[in-house]
């Protein structure tokens, strides 16, 4: 169980705060942002749990900040659906393991979605099979969810592969996670692992979460998006790095 001390409060306050403000200037990434920050100081599982609340608050957000809400959830809900059934699978195992090596997976994943632009990844039965794609990479999209709370990398590969436009992506990727965040919660509560303590800290940083989303909404317009984005993946490389150096010493 985390203990709720004031220096905890202040830790998590400020990576809520640089997650969602992330998330609002690009679309998406909130968990990829918390969940590695926050695991550089607890376990993977406790840093998921305390990423639930707030990341099905900010997808909401997003979702209803793009517009087009019905659309988007009829176009993208049997991946969505895809996705809740990986992420239950991921998330399981999770519990039952509850392995600091998935550390490992997560820093993998984060430099998978870094290295997605210099491999220009081409995979071209995306869309002669449309539906078997949609599957296998909403499945495996949930896997990866489920146990390092990390989606974008498949997500933005099959995006891309699919021709989606830059608006249907963000909506995909919200959608998918808040379907994943959904099944989590429900798993996690289950199992006894979303106590108390972590229900009080993640609830009491919504407020937070929802003017640094909105501070991103607005600072999108305004910023050079290239050198914006060098900035994140520059720190999104140096986090991987310390989380594989902390499993490896």
């Amino acid at each position: 169980m985390i203990e709720l001390s004031l220096e905890t409060l202040l830790l998590t306050g400020a990576i809520f705060l640089l997650a969602a403000f992330f998330h609002g200037s690009i679309g998406f990434g909130f968990p990829m942002i918390a969940t590695p920050l926050l695991a550089l100081s607890t376990n993977l599982q406790t840093a998921i749990i305390l990423t639930l609340l707030p990341t099905t608050f900010v997808n909401l957000t997003s979702i209803v900040n793009e517009g087009q809400i019905l659309r988007a959830f009829r176009k993208h809900l049997p991946l969505a659906l895809c996705a809740m059934t990986g992420s239950a699978i991921g998330t399981q195992l999770l519990i039952i393991t509850n392995s600091e090596q998935f550390k490992v997976l997560l820093a993998v994943a984060i430099l998978g979605y870094l290295m997605i632009d210099k491999f220009q990844v081409r995979l071209r039965w995306v869309e002669r099979r449309p539906n078997l794609s949609m599957m296998f990479f909403g499945l495996t999209a949930g896997v990866l969810g489920g146990l390092t709370n990390v989606m974008a990398p498949v997500l933005i590969i099959y995006s891309l592969e699919a021709k989606f436009e830059k608006a249907e992506i963000v909506q995909l990727a919200n959608i998918c996670f808040l379907f994943g965040k959904a099944i989590q919660l429900v798993l996690f509560s289950l199992n006894g692992k979303f106590t108390f303590n972590e229900l009080i800290l993640s609830s009491t940083m919504l407020l937070l979460v929802l003017i640094a989303l909105f501070a991103g909404f607005r600072i999108k317009r305004h910023i050079q998006q290239q050198t914006y984005e060098q900035v994140l993946r520059s720190f999104l490389f140096l986090l991987s790095l310390s989380l594989l150096y902390q499993v490896i010493v």
